[in-house]
């Protein structure tokens, strides 16, 4: 159990010691990997930025992802492209948002030639991390590491170079269940940890 995404973060932080020499380049997926990742850059003291992605939920049972949609496309694991239209539009629209608000803040760094830790709060089904994964190969990046604090034991990440998870379990019902405290991520707090790594 992770007090809240600040400790999940530290904890996060200290299995991934080995990469401080790289200085990398952690990219955190709003609106709660970006305070995980946020603690992890600090540590390290890697640059920080948010990368953009937003799940695609299931007609009936949005918090079931058939894929995800990110900055520079979409994946979908389950159905086509055709039966998500609106729903894809939807999170166009929604990123399209964030993406005024964050980036009047500070701009994106590219991930090129770079260690790059993609970090979330955790993964349930990964399909928005794995869209994340394919967004970040477009800028061709040194090594990709995906860092979580905690996921399902089945999950898998291809694209990845490496995947550090501190927990993995079987009875998994979601990300919140392993949080004391998990309440939402609002788009200010994004900002401001935005202004601290402008």
């Amino acid at each position: 159990m992770f007090q809240d995404r600040q400790d999940a973060g530290c904890q996060l932080a200290r299995a991934l010691e080995r990469f401080r020499p790289d200085r990398p380049l952690v990219l955190g997926l709003p609106r709660g990997g970006v305070v995980v990742g946020a603690e992890v850059a600090r540590a390290l003291g890697g640059d920080f930025d948010v990368l953009l992605v937003k799940k695609l939920g299931a007609p009936g049972n949005p918090e079931y992802a058939l894929g995800a949609v990110s900055e520079a496309g979409v994946y979908v694991a389950t159905g086509t492209v055709e039966s998500l239209a609106d729903e894809i539009a939807e999170r166009r629209t929604e990123m399209a948002h964030q993406q005024k608000l964050y980036r009047a803040v500070k701009s994106r760094i590219s991930p090129a030639g770079r260690t790059v830790l993609i970090v979330d709060d955790g993964l349930a089904t990964g399909a928005t991390m794995i869209a994340a994964i394919q967004a970040t190969h477009l800028a061709k990046p040194k090594r990709l590491i995906v860092a979580v604090p905690v996921a399902p034991g089945d999950v898998a990440l291809p694209g990845a170079d490496e995947f550090v998870c501190l927990e993995t379990h079987w009875d998994f019902r979601g990300v919140g269940q392993f949080y004391g405290d998990f309440a939402q991520v609002e788009d200010e707090t994004v900002i401001e940890i935005l202004k601290e790594f402008a």
